[in-house]
C-alpha cells in the first residue's frame, strides 16, 4: 500500500494548487472547506461522549485504578443504557460529568491517565 504525500501550494479567492506526489493539481474549493476545523490526533486518555445523552450512573472515582472493560459510566440516550468501558488499564484522573447531567454530542466525559 502505498501513501500519497501531499501538500497545498497556494490557496487564492478563486483557484487552489495542490502537489500530490510530486503532480501539482488546479482546483477550486469552497469556503466550507477553507473554514473548516483542522484534524488533530485523538488522545486515547480522553473519553468523548459519541451520542447525547444523560449520565445515570458513575461507577468510578477520581485516582481509582481499573482494568480494560471495567464499567466507568452509564449514558443514557433514546431510553437506552450506554455502558462506557475502560478502553484499556488506566487510572481515572478526573471525571468530568456529574450525575443526572444531560451531555451534548462529543463531550469530554473522562480524562484516564497511563499506569
Amino acid at each position: 500500500m502505498e501513501f500519497l504525500h501531499s501538500k497545498i501550494l497556494v490557496m487564492t479567492e478563486e483557484f487552489d494548487k495542490f502537489e500530490i506526489d510530486g503532480v501539482v493539481y488546479k482546483t477550486m474549493t469552497t469556503k466550507k472547506w477553507k473554514e473548516r476545523k483542522n484534524w488533530e490526533k485523538p488522545n486515547p486518555n480522553n473519553l468523548f461522549s459519541n451520542i447525547p445523552g444523560t449520565i445515570v450512573g458513575i461507577d468510578i472515582k477520581e485516582g481509582q485504578t481499573v482494568k480494560k472493560g471495567d464499567l466507568l459510566l452509564i449514558l443514557q440516550a433514546m431510553k437506552m443504557d450506554n455502558k462506557i468501558l475502560a478502553p484499556f488499564n488506566a487510572r481515572i484522573k478526573k471525571i468530568c460529568v456529574e450525575l443526572n447531567s444531560k451531555i451534548p454530542k462529543s463531550e469530554l466525559m473522562i480524562v484516564l491517565e497511563d499506569i
